[in-house]
């Protein structure tokens, strides 16, 4: 079976995610995939617009297939992230300026690689399953596929407290961000796509989207966005943490906590990246950024670490190095932002 379904239905280029045992997890071999298909349609007048799915109940997509990464560094092929980023940033690059309309349904879990299919297209659709989630913190990573330039212009900080936290959104909270544009009731996703390739317009996609609309029920970011919008524009990490410890909400003792488990280094490049990407008007600017990033990681030893805690030896205890917020120093920091060992994706002309 394939990983991945791609095929014209009714003029309509529709791609399926299809590894439903594995949340659909992104390998190279489907983002290229992607990356062709939509080369292709961009140029066929028979293809009105994109439809993007994913198969099995549980979500649209958890992700890249980190494992494959983690393994490749292990064996210290550099070779194999650097092609795959590449790749699979200048497919999301695509997504965002592709000339017809880009229908995205975004139910379930939905994270990492999954936003970066999905939140760059024209019509982003989620429903009360749906759990938005870029948690790269997590495994000595960044926020990549685009992910700092959609959290770094979100409103009042929720990007930043996203970010730093791997928080999940829900639907409310993702249209909240700028994440989102549609909320769906799961139950009536099947009836939307047959409506939705009917449709012969960008005008007729909006008015069938409309009508299966209903409101979300209210998330998170409503109530905490105030406080969030206080602590995250401090300067620092540190300075972050200080001033949610002086918070009296539950949530900001939460987010503490979460923060606390991640990659004191992800943290600090993630705080750059993000007050960085707020200043790029096009999401080319950030992709290239963010594949400079990326390589730099797995030059570090906290993604094969984090990668092992998660997935491997999945015993949730990975040993950062360095271990500490003090230890990680702003020369450290800038040298990851100086790197360019493996050049950029091209995304603009010379």
């Amino acid at each position: 079976m394939s990983d991945i379904l791609v095929r014209v239905e009714q003029g309509v280029g529709r791609i399926t995610l299809n590894r439903p045992r594995a949340l659909n997890a992104l390998t190279h071999g489907m983002v290229r995939a992607i990356d062709s298909a939509l080369a292709l349609w961009a140029e066929d007048s028979a293809v009105r617009f994109v439809l993007l799915d994913g198969a099995g109940e549980r979500g649209l997509c958890a992700g890249g297939d980190i494992r494959a990464l983690h393994d490749a560094l292990l064996r210290q092929d550099m070779s194999v992230p650097a092609v795959f980023f590449r790749d699979e940033y200048r497919m999301n690059a695509r997504i965002a300026r592709f000339p017809k309309p880009y229908v995205a349904l975004m139910d379930g879990i939905v994270m990492g690689g999954g936003i970066g299919v999905s939140a760059h297209g024209s019509h982003r659709v989620v429903t009360e399953r749906s759990r938005l989630a870029m948690p790269e913190t997590g495994i000595g990573f960044v926020p990549d596929v685009g992910g700092t330039f959609l959290l770094g212009h979100a409103p009042d900080e929720l990007g930043m407290h996203a970010a730093l936290t791997s928080f999940q959104m829900g639907a409310d909270d993702a249209m909240i961000c700028g994440l989102a544009d549609y909320h769906v009731p799961g139950d009536r996703l099947a009836d939307l796509t047959v409506a939705v390739l009917h449709c012969q317009s960008v005008q007729e996609i909006e008015a069938c989207l409309r009508d299966f609309e209903t409101a979300a029920s209210a998330g998170v970011f409503r109530e905490s966005r105030g406080w969030i919008a206080a602590c995250y524009a401090r300067e620092s990490v540190e300075a972050i943490l200080d001033a949610l410890r002086a918070r009296p909400e539950e949530a900001a003792r939460q987010a503490v906590a979460a923060i606390a488990g991640k990659s004191p280094t992800s943290l600090k490049i993630t705080l750059r990246a993000l007050r960085e990407a707020r200043h790029h008007e096009r999401l080319e600017q950030s992709l290239e950024q963010e594949y400079r990033l990326a390589m730099a990681c797995m030059g570090r030893p906290d993604f094969c670490e984090g990668v092992r805690a998660a997935l491997v030896d999945k015993d949730r205890n990975p040993a950062w190095s360095p271990p500490g917020l003090g230890e990680v120093t702003l020369e450290m920091i800038e040298d990851v932002f100086a790197s360019s060992d493996h050049g950029g994706l091209g995304l603009f002309a010379p």
